[in-house]
């Protein structure tokens, strides 16, 4: 079991999930979870891989978005708000009332970073935002990032997450964020222009 330090120290190198989630996790017999750089083409004979990046924010110099036509709304507890938006968002995967509730139920909940992004004028959602907090770790979880596809490449997305990393900048001490490579979106891009570093990729596993 790793360490809350060693963890700390390392959050994306050491561990492909935040530390709260791993401390209940049980690998499945036909999964493996393997850091890049200990993994080698071979492994492909047997598997199927799925592989996804995870990035470290050190919560300074956050810039600001300024878009005086949208109007950051925190703490919705409107949960069908969030899984219209998520289910427009997303051509791929589509989330259930019952799931996001479900979530407001872990020890990292916080009501404050579950944000929308709407219209000043009416009222539409364009994006959204659902971040969680781990008060042992001190880390800032960013887990649902969403633009409307109608309404990207506006600075939205970049909107939605330094305003999450601005309510946490003087509480947490560090944020992460993971997601698909092969995500055609391209969110990794997303976070890199909002101050998001490191190199980290991890491959999932599953036995063919």
């Amino acid at each position: 079991m790793l360490s809350l330090q060693e963890y700390v120290n390392d959050p994306c190198g050491t561990l492909s999930i935040p530390y709260w989630k791993s401390k209940g996790l049980i690998v499945p017999e036909n999964m493996k979870i393997i850091h890049d750089r200990d993994y080698f083409g071979g492994m492909l004979s047997d598997y199927n891989d799925e592989v996804y990046f995870r990035l470290f924010h050190n919560l300074k110099n956050i810039s600001q978005v300024n878009l005086s036509d949208m109007e950051i709304v925190s703490g919705v507890s409107d949960i069908d708000k969030f899984v219209r938006l998520i289910n427009a968002s997303y051509s791929d995967l589509s989330v259930t009332k019952e799931q996001m509730e479900s979530y407001r139920n872990t020890p990292v909940y916080c009501s404050d970073l579950w944000i929308l992004l709407k219209e000043k004028n009416s009222d539409t959602v364009v994006a959204g935002g659902i971040a969680d907090y781990d008060r042992e770790t001190k880390e800032l979880i960013l887990e649902w990032i969403q633009v409307l596809p109608d309404y990207r490449k506006k600075g939205y997305g970049q909107l939605v997450v330094k305003s999450l990393l601005s309510k946490m900048q003087n509480i947490a001490e560090f944020a992460t964020v993971s997601g698909k490579v092969s995500n055609l979106t391209n969110p990794q891009g997303l976070y890199r222009k909002c101050g998001f570093t490191g190199n980290d990729v991890w491959h999932v596993l599953t036995q063919k």
